[in-house]
């Protein structure tokens, strides 16, 4: 039995309702009983003070890497279920590129019986192709009968236009997303960052814009041909975004996201200047750095403006994380040699809260992005605090003032670009179905 939990004095933010006004939300039975003003305590087993703090329906993230089966020293399902709580997510989506590949209906049902207790929901993704080979289609009939909710090549693009057209036409008959990472694969010789002015500085091989919008354009070119649901990863350039919104208008069935590391860095942060966009303050780094090589990588402040324009106008309806945990060895030095990928949850709600503090990002469409249009366009449960919903629900401070460090860092791997900046505002409070997963301790 859960606890009966009144939540009292918060703003109360949910973007499905129009809602956004101080109430009090009430909990019961694993769902959510009212959200009303001034509601009596006295049936509740205990009462949360959310007085200056936001209440939102739970976050979902459709975009993770928890590295498991195989990668389990940068992360396993129990370590980033727990790194998703603590950053007030209650639904994510894990990526297929583990060891091996999550390509058949056993290894989705496996992912689905070990998360079971976990303090987060996980849903598998699975591969589009076999071994992630790009070159023989993987039985999605069958992994969606087991419990996939998407498949993806995620790390590489699916190299076959043959087997990506199969693949979109499937989704008509199971209505679940191909969730693309386009990247050109005879473009990319080597290339570690974004191709430009910092790659020259450092002399480092750059990774040109064009890797990425040639497969975003072929793969919108073949949802036009079939008809199927294509979701991008991670767009990262102003032409990408030109390129989802074009196909969005068309009326084409094309769904997109962005990640708050490419609206919030830029390809300066790969030279040690960490001056989040616009911010008037460089934080000093190592130079080079290489927990700010991701792929797509950082690429410009023009791109990253563009991108935030495509998150207001609609055409991202969705913003994830792509958490990338690492170990220290796989992040040398040398940035020819160091694996792609930063971690995201935790550093999420205070990368995005610092566009909400400039007056660039209204909160509202902040917690849009994060909760009833993932719900939406995935058919989740949850995404809303409507009496008679899932009780899902985060509460964040967005004053809280604290350093990313190791310390403060729950992930079982610390790769972020941010170490050692103070960041401002972070979940305190995260209940899964009506029961309190993740709660911040008071520090003295």
């Amino acid at each position: 039995m859960t606890e009966t939990i009144l939540i009292r004095g918060g703003r109360v933010i949910d973007p499905a309702r129009g809602l956004d006004e101080v109430q009090d939300v009430l909990l019961r039975d694993g769902k959510v009983a009212a959200v009303e003003a001034d509601l009596r305590s006295t049936e509740a087993d205990r009462v949360i003070d959310a007085a200056g703090k936001l209440v939102t329906p739970g976050l979902i993230d459709v975009h993770v890497h928890f590295r498991d089966p195989g990668f389990t020293e940068k992360e396993t399902l129990e370590t980033g279920a727990h790194s998703a709580a603590v950053a007030g997510f209650t639904t994510v989506c894990c990526m297929p590129n583990t060891s091996p590949a999550l390509d058949t209906p056993d290894r989705i049902r496996d992912i689905v019986e070990r998360s079971r207790g976990l303090p987060t929901r996980v849903h598998p993704i699975g591969a589009i192709s076999v071994g992630r080979a790009g070159a023989e289609l993987a039985d999605l009939r069958g992994m969606a009968e087991a419990g996939a909710i998407g498949f993806s090549d995620d790390g590489d693009s699916t190299k076959s236009s043959a087997i990506m057209r199969k693949a979109l036409e499937l989704t008509k008959e199971l209505d679940l997303p191909i969730m693309v990472h386009c990247e050109d694969w005879t473009l990319i010789e080597g290339g570690a960052i974004n191709e430009g002015p910092v790659s020259q500085e450092l002399g480092l091989p750059g990774l040109t814009a064009k890797c990425e919008e040639i497969i975003i354009n072929r793969d919108i070119e073949l949802a036009r041909l079939t008809g199927g649901w294509l979701h991008v990863l991670h767009v990262t350039t102003e032409r990408g975004r030109d390129l989802v919104r074009e196909a969005v208008r068309e009326g084409y069935r094309v769904t997109a996201e962005v990640m708050p590391h490419h609206l919030v860095m830029t390809e300066d942060w790969v030279a040690g200047r960490r001056k989040l966009v616009g911010s008037d303050e460089t934080v000093p780094g190592k130079c080079p750095d290489q927990n700010a090589k991701v792929n797509p990588p950082l690429r410009t402040e023009r791109d990253a403006r563009a991108l935030l324009e495509g998150v207001l106008d609609g055409t991202f309806e969705i913003l994830a994380t792509d958490h990338a945990p690492h170990a220290p060895q796989d992040k040398p030095d040398d940035l020819t040699k160091a694996a792609s990928g930063m971690i995201g949850l935790e550093v999420a709600i205070p990368s995005l809260m610092h566009l909400v503090r400039l007056g660039e990002l209204p909160l509202t469409t902040m917690i849009e992005r994060l909760t009833v249009a993932p719900a939406r366009v995935f058919g989740f449960e949850g995404g809303s605090l409507n009496p008679g919903m899932v009780a899902d629900v985060t509460i964040i401070d967005p004053e809280d003032r604290w350093v990313v460090d190791e310390s403060t860092i729950v992930s079982k791997s610390k790769n972020t670009p941010l170490l050692g900046m103070e960041m401002q505002g972070r979940s305190t409070t995260t209940i899964l179905g009506g029961e309190v997963v993740h709660e911040l301790q008071a520090t003295s």
